[in-house]
C-alpha cells in the first residue's frame, strides 16, 4: 500500500492511506543502517501488520521533491509563513530569514498576517508595501472575525502547505479554523513578554481537502542560517535579480561596493530599508561566522 506519513513520535509513524484511515507504522532497520530518517510528508510504500489495529511497516520511501530541516518536512508545494499584524508585534528579520530559506528550497511562500481584526490600514498597508514590492504574495486574515479565510482556502486547494511562524501568531488557532477535526490546543499569550507559549510540541500533516493537507509546525523565535556563504545570500533577495544588472563589478553582493544597483535603488527609494537593512544584518553573521 501506498500513504503519506503524516505525522512522528517516538519511532512511530502515522501514515494516512489517502482514504482518512491512519496507520501506526515502524520504520524498517534498513533505514536506520543507512542513516535515512523518514519525514512527515514523506510518500511510502508499507506493509499492514494488523488491519484492525492499523499497524504496520514503512518498507520505502518514495522519492521526494524537496526536504526541510527545520520544520522537518518533506514533499512541499508551498509554504504559508505566518506572523501577527500586532500582538505579538512582526519580528522583521526573523520573516526575512524564513523567507531566506524557503527561496533556498525553491518552495513559492504566501505571507500570511494574521490579527488584522486588531490592526490599523496604515500599519497592514505598509507591510503589504514591503513584501509585495519583494515579489511575495501577501494576505491578511483574522481566525477571530473570519476575515481573509476563504481566499486562503483557494490558495491551500491540491497543495500540500507548511505553516511557519512563531509562537503565538495563531497558527494552531488557523489549523483549527481550516480542519476543525485538527483540535489543536492554542495557547494564550504572555501578558509580561507579550508572546505566545509553545503549544504545538511536533509537526503534524492534516489531510484538509481531496489531495490537500496542511503542516502546523512548532513555533520558535529564532532562526539561524546555516551552509549558506556570506557571497550567496544576495541570491536569496529576489528583488534584487532585477537590478544586479545595475551593478558594475561581476559579483557584487550590495554592501560596500561603488555603482551599486541595489544601493542605487535603495538611495532613490525604489527598494525597502527595513529589507536591505535585514540583507546586511545576515550577511554580517554569515561573513563573521566561526568556521571549524
Amino acid at each position: 500500500m501506498t500513504g503519506k506519513i503524516t505525522k512522528g513520535i517516538a519511532g512511530f509513524y502515522y501514515v494516512n492511506d489517502g482514504k482518512n484511515r491512519i496507520y501506526e507504522c515502524k520504520a524498517r532497520g534498513i533505514f536506520r543502517s543507512r542513516k535515512i530518517k523518514p519525514l512527515v510528508g514523506d510518500n511510502v510504500e508499507f506493509s499492514v501488520l494488523d488491519e484492525e489495529a492499523g499497524e504496520g511497516n514503512i518498507d520505502t520511501i518514495l522519492p521526494r521533491t524537496n526536504a526541510l530541516i527545520r520544520p522537518a518536512v518533506a514533499n512541499v508545494d508551498q509554504a504559508i509563513i505566518l506572523f501577527a499584524v500586532t500582538r505579538p508585534a512582526p519580528n522583521l528579520n526573523l520573516l526575512d530569514r524564513f523567507l531566506v530559506m524557503m527561496e533556498r528550497q525553491d518552495i513559492p511562500v504566501i505571507i500570511c498576517f494574521n490579527k488584522a481584526d486588531l490592526g490599523n490600514n496604515e500599519l497592514m498597508e505598509r507591510y503589504r508595501s514591503i513584501y509585495e514590492t519583494a515579489g511575495y504574495r501577501v494576505q491578511f486574515i483574522s481566525t477571530y472575525s473570519d476575515t481573509g479565510l476563504s481566499e486562503l482556502k483557494e490558495i491551500l486547494a491540491g497543495k500540500t502547505t507548511v505553516l511557519a511562524g512563531p509562537s503565538g501568531v495563531g497558527k494552531s488557532s488557523l489549523t483549527n479554523c481550516i480542519q476543525p477535526q485538527a483540535a489543536m490546543e492554542t495557547g494564550e499569550i504572555s501578558q509580561r513578554i507579550g508572546r505566545g507559549k509553545h503549544t504545538t510540541r511536533h509537526s503534524e500533516l492534516f489531510l484538509v481537502g481531496d489531495d490537500t493537507y496542511m503542516m502546523d509546525t512548532p513555533g520558535f523565535s529564532s532562526m539561524y542560517i546555516e551552509d549558506l556563504e556570506a557571497q550567496e545570500l544576495k541570491n536569496y533577495f529576489p528583488e534584487f535579480e532585477q537590478l544586479k544588472g545595475n551593478c558594475k563589478f561581476l559579483g557584487c553582493v550590495h554592501v560596500g561596493e561603488r555603482a551599486c544597483g541595489v544601493k542605487e535603488a535603495l538611495a532613490q527609494g525604489r527598494l525597502n530599508r527595513s529589507r536591505y537593512d535585514n540583507y546586511l544584518l545576515l550577511y554580517e553573521e554569515l561573513k563573521n561566522k566561526r568556521r571549524y
